[in-house]
């Protein structure tokens, strides 16, 4: 993001850690309903259950948006640190890169690992696979391929399976420096954006049968990330008053949560393309706009999720793994359903404040000084 903009203290964008940390609320509440059927509690004497079902297994969605931010952050980043795209300095983007997302992935595969060898269900592999798949899983995971391999095998680790997100983006981190070494100009830019923008719904529409390519497809995701690139280029160029920033990310908000609440199911091709475009348009607008501090003040603990948005996408599976494995879906009763999801998500907040706190960070920070010295503009 522009340093410039710094709407909070230690000059994190409120705004964006906001929208970060919606997106993780919906995948969680995607993963907790999959096992304990959330639409089937007593939210439904309340709201009633087509819209309940809307609300919470549409979370994938979250998983779109993430994909966006993620391309307006990296470019954002590279922008400030080497002053333009072209002038990427490309071993150290890895180093970064690699330090950043490691660390954490590696602690949790193991875990993963550890219950699924010593039997727990929701972190063993299904049968045809076996216990020696998990050296290729892990290995597909830490080599940006799990989401193929997915594509192969079908959902074969309950634990695990959510990490196919990880390879497109570890995929998108591993091309984009080369794309813009290579590029150059704006116009070969833009023309592979175009390119881009076009495949992403174009593959989607074809695989529309078949969520393991639809969903999890590098392809099928591409333009979620070539629009936060945009946008983060766009946001440099674009002057806007802080009234039309406020209207432009109210209207962009309105917009993805109508593209949400129609569904994922009907919607496959283009679904993901509006939310996409929506949710680049609302970065443009919120990267020049301090937030208020009554809005600020309200927005903090969901601003904390999306600021810790990667370890809990990495370590909540782990946490509603073992809550699968003591308390069954069939033993789940209605009424019981709140109150283990509001556990659920308390646990999985310290696991991750815990991870992120006393390993991610540190290890992070102490490898970056050590062999990722900020370059030289």
């Amino acid at each position: 993001m522009n340093d410039a903009v710094q709407t909070g203290q230690d000059g994190r964008n409120l705004a964006i850690d906001m929208l970060r940390g919606i997106c993780i609320l919906l995948v969680m509440l995607l993963h907790y309903s999959l096992t304990y059927r959330l639409q089937f509690s007593p939210l439904q004497q309340w709201i009633s259950v087509p819209t309940l079902r809307t609300i919470f297994l549409n979370g994938n969605y979250g998983v779109s948006v993430f994909f966006v931010i993620s391309g307006f952050l990296i470019t954002s980043n590279i922008l400030r640190r080497y002053g333009s795209l072209a002038d990427i300095q490309i071993v150290h983007f890895y180093k970064l890169r690699f330090f950043r997302l490691y660390p954490s992935v590696v602690l949790a595969l193991a875990i993963i690992t550890a219950l699924g060898l010593a039997g727990w269900e929701s972190f063993a592999n299904e049968p045809a696979q076996g216990d020696g798949f998990f050296l290729i899983a892990n290995l597909s995971v830490l080599t940006f391929w799990h989401n193929i391999l997915m594509e192969a095998v079908g959902y074969f680790n309950y634990a695990m399976n959510i990490y196919w997100s990880l390879s497109v983006e570890e995929v998108f981190y591993l091309l984009y420096p080369l794309v813009l070494i290579l590029a150059r100009t704006r116009w070969a830019l833009f023309v592979l954006a175009v390119v881009g923008i076009v495949a992403g719904p174009v593959y989607r529409g074809i695989h529309s049968d078949d969520e393991l390519l639809f969903m999890y497809g590098n392809l099928a995701c591409v333009d979620m990330l070539i629009y936060g690139c945009a946008a983060a280029v766009a946001a440099r160029d674009i002057v806007l008053s802080p009234t039309s920033r406020r209207v432009l990310a109210t209207l962009s908000l309105v917009a993805m949560g109508w593209v949400y609440m129609r569904g994922i199911g009907g919607n496959e091709a283009f679904g993901a393309t509006q939310l996409g475009i929506a949710a680049a348009v609302f970065l443009v607008a919120v990267s020049g706009l301090r937030t208020g501090n009554v809005a600020g003040r309200l927005g903090r603990p969901l601003a904390w999720l999306g600021a810790h948005s990667y370890e809990l996408y990495l370590f909540h599976i782990v946490v509603l793994g073992i809550q699968r494995n003591l308390w069954p879906k069939a033993e789940m009763t209605p009424e019981w359903k709140l109150p283990m999801l509001a556990v659920f998500i308390l646990l999985s907040a310290a696991l991750a404040w815990v991870v992120a706190r006393f390993y991610g960070d540190p290890l992070n920070r102490g490898l970056r000084r050590r062999y990722a010295k900020r370059p030289m503009p």
